[in-house]
């Protein structure tokens, strides 16, 4: 393939779109002449090149080649470079090819064939390899900066035709705390899932913060303070106030804390979050927030059986209001906090920052932000 400038390259790929569009009536179209690579000419023209790709693989897909053979053998060879090229973008912004492949679900060794076949058609060294690391060529870096930019266009073209979408379509995956996903985002879902039958939902209850793009979710839902909000877009659907309560027939045996004191000598049941016991804070009668001491501890690791323990009278525990609403109206809990001294944490639903969000997690976002304030206002005041 004769090499060529940017506008000139560019314009021949339109031009080959625009004659494939014109359907059957156009003719067969010959992709040999349009090689999205640069084979022994090496990486110096490879920019200008896979620039016009993109709209090459909008003919490639458009069924507007007539022979069904030649489209798939055309589709599926460029769809294999796209696939090494996406790789190879991972393999960068990964640092390396084990968490690159990590990250894809391939193994390190496809990884590596990946950017060899990469090399190998572009007759150009991208990476320098050492037994600890792989750092980019001048030839490396330059075609990894216009991939990067090609794929984003990828996903801009994916996200404007989505957009444009009446119904939201795919496979979305969520994160929810355990008991307060059960409670108060599983309903919602599910609500979304019979309005949007295309939605294809996963919901991991999980009270582990997960790392959003390494392990492939669209969304989560947090309780707390968000650690890795540099890297997150995010959206603010309430607080959570939590409460110390405890049974009738505890308080009996133990009494009743009155001051803030007063709760060093009561039975505690803490909540373990992955090994560590997560603390009480509390104001204490001069108004300030103190973690609250107790002479001893039963520790768990599941929200919903601190609440049963707590009700059979084994000591205090510190659980959601929204969740104890119904066993204090029945008598069987005794909330010994209230609002002004209770403690509270931002509830946010959060994604991976993009410029261009795909209508299905919009919606998503959407029902959340309408409906998980309801659900928790209304289980807090019954």
């Amino acid at each position: 393939m004769e090499r060529r400038g940017g506008g000139e390259a560019h314009g021949d790929a339109a031009d080959l779109a625009a004659r494939g569009a014109a359907g059957a009536g156009g003719g067969a179209v010959d992709l040999s002449q349009h090689r999205l690579g640069v084979g022994q000419e090496g990486a110096a023209g490879i920019g200008q090149i896979f620039d016009g790709a993109l709209l090459i693989v909008i003919f490639a897909t458009s069924g507007a080649l007539e022979d069904a053979a030649t489209k798939r053998t055309t589709y599926s060879r460029i769809m294999d470079r796209l696939n090494d090229i996406a790789t190879l973008v991972q393999t960068v912004e990964a640092g390396s090819f084990a968490l690159a492949a990590r990250r894809i679900g391939l193994t390190r060794s496809a990884v590596g064939k990946s950017i060899a076949r990469l090399e190998k058609r572009l007759g150009a060294r991208l990476f320098n390899r050492t037994t600890r690391r792989q750092t980019l060529t001048e030839n490396g870096r330059m075609f990894y900066e216009r991939c990067k930019r090609a794929l984003a266009q990828i996903d801009a073209a994916e996200a404007t035709l989505d957009a444009r979408r009446r119904e939201p379509i795919g496979r979305l995956r969520i994160s929810v705390p355990v008991l307060f996903g059960r409670h108060c985002v599983a309903p919602v879902l599910t609500e979304l899932i019979r309005r949007h039958p295309r939605l294809d939902v996963e919901i991991s209850f999980c009270d582990r913060i997960v790392d959003l793009v390494q392990e492939g979710f669209d969304l989560a839902v947090r309780i707390g303070p968000l650690s890795d909000s540099a890297s997150l877009a995010a959206r603010r659907l309430g607080i959570e106030r939590a409460v110390i309560c405890a049974a009738p027939s505890y308080l009996t045996r133990h009494g009743s804390p009155v001051r803030f004191e007063d709760f060093a000598s009561h039975t505690g049941i803490a909540y373990v979050h992955r090994g560590v016991q997560v603390p009480w804070p509390l104001r204490n009668d001069a108004g300030r927030v103190r973690e609250v001491r107790l002479r001893k501890s039963v520790r768990m690791d599941d929200m919903q059986a601190i609440i049963n323990a707590a009700g059979a009278g084994v000591g205090l525990a510190l659980v959601p209001s929204w969740r104890i609403v119904s066993q204090v109206a029945a008598g069987q809990l005794v909330l010994l906090t209230d609002q002004e001294n209770s403690s509270t944490s931002d509830i946010h639903v959060v994604w991976p920052q993009t410029r261009y969000l795909a209508s299905k997690t919009r919606v998503t976002i959407d029902a959340l932000l309408a409906e998980v304030p309801t659900l928790v206002n209304l289980q807090e005041t019954g």
